[in-house]
């Protein structure tokens, strides 16, 4: 496939040349899961003017999809309601729509709502109101749809709907394969405020394989927006039970489903609906949706049930996490039932430093200064060091053009970086970067790519922490066999082992040493995921201390 062309910004209309580029895309991956609507969509667009169809890229950009006449003046489009006409004619945009009151809200400013709805808001007692409480209460009161020319007969402009927002979305989660990107990826990435690696992709090289997935992550998004929006967690529940079943022959969508039903679990167990949140957290997943589930029957008295479910898993658990949630869990529940104790090993202690330290706003900035000598630097690095490393010796595995990682050009990373196999699919390039730690050139590789790839997006390297500086530190502090066990670790579980690593790391540069130092001051405690990476380093003779600060 040919390269995604980016208007440049001198171009007054760049953002219609970009938007015409992703349909482009969109048609040439997704030919086969065009519905009739798409279809009819792309074709209406084409055969407007320039113009109009410069306006409808404009609407699409903008949050909603209700916009007043006096707010669409751009001068590159030139004549607003010139370019309207062609749009209203084709059914893109709707003149003049009903609407609800909440809408108006959102539109009009404080004065324009008083002056308005002069007549209602004088019956109700509301002359005076907020926004606020306008927004609040004129709901009850006017709860009919109305047109904007009779809300406000005398309003200054016009008010349209464009009634293709959703078709636009439909595509746009087709070109980005998620909703969490827009169409500024174009602006920024000309601006140069983002940079991306350059994968090779081909037409197969898309998300999705059917309308059906498609159909499925849209509506998995609008229920978490509804979540969001405060919407009663029952109908939520229902909606998610009723039409979404899981998606079993689609791995990641039936993991968004499990990650929403968790959510919802967590709400419903916050507003008190307990047999609610089981119901939902049994649909979540087997592992943090377990261990909520079993921490709420323990709260609920039902011992044995949770401990029935209890016990197989950690027999063989999900992850570290679930392991060391139900070592505790366990052995609590045993005793509630009156049973004999399942024996659990004692958390290793690491190395305490306590410093008595002048009081100050940034309790690791004051460790750094306290503890740093010329011959051995201290520097902030938390979750940006060794996971940094990471990403530059294992580029080439990262970013490999496996099927279904990458498939548009604005990706930070694979698509596929948390599901199960993303490393078993590519375990052999990760061996051979790894690998590079046993044959001593990985810090000459580590340089390369630094120099190299620099300022190029990343899942794991943050450019501004991991400067020249620390890179050479590191390098010459910390030995490869330390390097490879903390990157196996990182490999068994992406998304959980990449937190959790401590605030600051101590060089020693002249004698190829280090320290690496967890920061708590006054009230802090240790999280689990620092306490795994702890017992982890103590394990594995990597030197690591926490450092409790008390004010002078």
């Amino acid at each position: 496939m040919m390269p995604l062309p980016i208007a440049p910004l001198s171009d007054p209309r760049y953002y219609l040349a970009n938007f015409r580029a992703a349909l482009d895309w969109v048609v040439a991956r997704y030919d086969d899961l065009l519905r009739d609507e798409e279809r009819d969509f792309l074709a209406r667009f084409a055969a407007l003017p320039e113009a109009a169809q410069a306006l409808l890229v404009r609407l699409v950009m903008r949050r909603g999809e209700h916009f007043r006449t006096s707010r669409l003046e751009y001068a590159e489009i030139g004549d607003t309601d010139a370019a309207l006409a062609p749009l209203i004619a084709s059914g893109l945009v709707a003149a003049d729509p009903a609407f609800g009151v909440e809408e108006l809200c959102r539109q009009l400013r404080l004065a324009e709502l008083r002056q308005a709805l002069a007549e209602a808001l004088a019956e109700a007692g509301l002359g005076r109101a907020t926004k606020g409480e306008l927004t609040t209460r004129l709901p009850a009161l006017m709860p009919a749809p109305r047109r904007y020319s009779a809300w406000w007969p005398q309003a200054p402009d016009r008010l349209v709907r464009l009634t293709a927002m959703a078709t636009c979305e439909r595509l746009r989660l087709m070109f980005f394969g998620n909703l969490r990107q827009d169409w500024s990826e174009f602006v920024l990435t000309e601006l140069g405020h983002q940079r991306f690696e350059t994968v090779p992709f081909g037409a197969e090289s898309r998300a999705f394989r059917y309308p059906e997935e498609l159909d499925a992550y849209l509506a998995l998004h609008a229920l978490g927006e509804r979540l969001a929006a405060g919407e009663a967690v029952s109908d939520l529940a229902d909606a998610l039970s009723e039409s979404l079943p899981p998606p079993a022959a689609n791995p990641w969508l039936a993991a968004r489903r499990r990650r929403l039903a968790l959510r919802l679990g967590r709400e419903a167990e916050r507003q008190g609906e307990v047999a609610l949140a089981l119901d939902l957290y049994a649909q979540g997943g087997e592992d943090e949706a377990l261990v909520r589930r079993l921490r709420l029957l323990e709260r609920l008295g039902e011992h044995r049930r949770a401990l029935d479910l209890a016990r197989p898993c950690l027999d063989a658990p999900a992850s570290e996490a679930q392991r060391q949630a139900l070592t505790r869990l366990v052995p609590r529940l045993e005793k509630r039932l009156g049973l004999m104790v399942t024996p659990s090993s004692p958390e290793p202690a690491p190395e305490q430093l306590t410093l008595t330290l002048p009081a100050s706003s940034g309790v690791e900035r004051a460790v750094a200064e306290h503890l740093a000598t010329p011959e051995a630097p201290v520097r902030y690095v938390e979750n940006g060091l060794l996971t940094g490393l990471f990403g530059l010796l294992c580029w080439e595995a990262i970013f490999a053009p496996l099927p279904g990682a990458f498939f548009h050009p604005f990706q930070s990373g694979p698509a596929d970086l948390y599901r199960p196999d993303f490393v078993s699919r590519r375990r052999a390039r990760f061996d051979a970067c790894l690998a590079r730690l046993d044959s001593g050139d990985y810090r000459q590789a580590i340089r390369v790519t630094w120099a190299a790839k620099h300022g190029l997006a990343s899942p794991f390297v943050a450019w501004e922490l991991l400067d020249r500086e620390l890179l050479e530190l590191a390098l010459a502090s910390l030995p490869p066999a330390h390097l490879r066990a903390c990157f196996e670790r990182l490999l068994a579980d992406l998304k959980a082992n990449r937190a959790g690593l401590p605030d600051l790391i101590q060089c020693f540069p002249g004698r190829g040493d280090y320290r690496l130092i967890e920061v708590k001051g006054p009230g802090d405690r240790l999280q689990d995921n620092q306490r795994r990476w702890l017992a982890f380093f103590q394990e594995r003779g990597i030197p690591a201390a926490v450092c409790r600060v008390r004010w002078a």
